[in-house]
């Protein structure tokens, strides 16, 4: 393992470790059903990861009116503004295509706004909603809401290297997808995140045996992991895509299994295919792979793809130019 991947990967773990609940496992509950969730919210999500996030925002604000006690419209505008984010400060390190680092932006975008504090407020706005739902009736919907919410601003803050305020998120984060299984054993979306965390925690044993000395961090399993991320991916709603993608994401980044990662993403690829991330990810993994024609004939659509963000866009381009002056 070289020294880059080697801090790539403790930096990884660190911000995953922080994850673990720093208190007991929740008392068992009275079982219930999660609510289900609004055909319109799929419509939204859809918007999303089919590449164009920027006209999400107004379909989930209009669930925001209608529905103003429910913290839901508020997550997918959240996840609407982090695909913004994501793909604007996508670049390439260690030979993978991701985004790595975000700055604190000082100034406003064209549309009048910091783009990280409105993010934080809608995800502050959904945690408050949600928590306000618990104390009406303690139900395992809104401590997925709540979940979300939380892991929203833990997803920003990693990105800033933010390690306070990132710990603060998780933690909170991973207690309220604790509480939401413990009412719903069967809400699939809460197990994403527990997957996430078995598989990281797996996946780099070697740092996890130098750092549970000092942070008393427990083992995790991988396979179980991955069993928790594919349940979200089959079985869940919101969270499908995204346990869909960090499958793909991460057995391409951490254990080098590009074909396997390819399999998880390529019907991303298919179902959304004007993703300019998933393209671009598709066709890092076909490098990989030695599959240079596939690649590159890819990444020569991508120029031509009509992204919506103009951030997104250029960022999406230039990346795709780089890729293909690397293909020989």
């Amino acid at each position: 393992m070289t020294p880059t991947r080697a801090r790539s990967l403790a930096s990884c773990f660190l911000f995953l470790a922080l994850m673990l609940p720093l208190v007991a496992a929740p008392t068992a509950k009275a079982r219930q059903q999660s609510r289900p969730v609004p055909a319109q919210a799929i419509a939204v999500l859809d918007k999303i990861y089919s590449g164009d996030p920027g006209a999400a925002i107004p379909l989930a604000r209009e669930m925001q009116r209608k529905d103003p006690e429910s913290a839901l419209g508020f997550i997918l505008e959240g996840e609407a503004r982090w695909n913004i984010i994501y793909c604007a400060m996508s670049e390439i390190k260690w030979g993978m295509v991701d985004a790595w680092k975000r700055t604190r932006p000082s100034d406003v975008s064209e549309n009048g706004e910091n783009e990280d504090d409105a993010y934080l407020a809608v995800s502050d706005k959904a945690i408050e909603l949600a928590l306000a739902g618990i104390a009406r009736s303690n139900n395992a919907t809104d401590h997925l809401y709540a979940g979300m919410g939380y892991a929203l601003k833990a997803r920003l803050y990693g990105l800033r290297a933010e390690s306070r305020a990132t710990a603060h998120a998780a933690v909170a984060a991973r207690q309220e997808f604790l509480d939401a299984l413990a009412l719903d054993p069967n809400l699939a979306d809460a197990k994403v995140g527990l997957g996430l965390y078995n598989y990281y925690v797996d996946s780099l044993s070697a740092i996890v045996k130098m750092l549970r000395f000092f942070m008393g961090i427990p083992g995790g399993s991988k396979q179980e992991g991955i069993a928790q991320l594919e349940e979200g991916m089959n079985k869940g709603v919101l969270l499908k895509v995204n346990a869909r993608y960090y499958l793909a994401r991460n057995f391409r980044t951490f254990d080098l299994e590009y074909a396997r990662a390819a399999g998880y993403l390529e019907p991303l690829v298919e179902q959304y295919p004007n993703n300019p991330s998933y393209q671009l990810m598709m066709a890092n993994l076909e490098m990989e792979e030695g599959k240079n024609g596939e690649a590159k004939a890819r990444l020569q659509s991508l120029l031509t793809l009509a992204i919506a963000d103009p951030h997104c866009a250029e960022q999406s381009r230039k990346l795709a130019t780089e890729m293909l002056r690397s293909i020989h």
